[in-house]
């Protein structure tokens, strides 16, 4: 959750403090789908969810053919600049791959630049938001997967 806590409002405002608590809900999310983690000098300094088959909250829409989505991927901010995030990028769409997708989706905020930077230099391209209920915008992005060689 500190991963997070630098892009959302302190204590008080209901729903940033309701992401967060829903960000470390990691058991509920391994129990759907797939939760990766990164260690770096025997610390945990990263994870992400990534989307199958199975959705990490289970009231979404089920994946279309062919999509795995990736969710939460966070990095803690002392391990940030070492290549982690970049290394479970990685790890998902190898791991998409192997499952038979064809493309995988996240989505962001205007806030997470480095984030932002960082998917794009993966060749992630930007497509629609997605926008809640509240007005809060989720810039999406997604990327095509060429098939695996094994």
């Amino acid at each position: 959750m500190r991963a997070y806590a630098e892009f959302f409002a302190p204590e008080g405002h209901d729903e940033d403090q309701e992401y967060l608590w829903s960000v470390g809900q990691v058991e509920a999310r391994a129990a759907r789908t797939t939760v990766l983690v990164a260690l770096l000098e025997g610390a945990i300094v990263g994870c992400v969810t990534l989307e199958l088959d199975g959705r990490a909250d289970a009231g979404d829409e089920p994946l279309e053919p062919g999509r795995a989505h990736i969710r939460m991927l966070g990095v803690a901010p002392w391990a940030r600049g070492r290549g982690v995030g970049r290394a479970l990028m990685t790890e998902c769409e190898l791991r998409a791959r192997e499952a038979g997708k064809t493309f995988v989706t996240l989505h962001t905020t205007h806030l997470m630049t480095a984030a932002r930077s960082m998917y794009e230099t993966l060749g992630f391209e930007r497509i629609g938001d997605h926008v809640l209920p509240d007005g809060f915008v989720l810039l999406g992005y997604r990327k095509d997967l060429q098939p695996s060689t094994n």
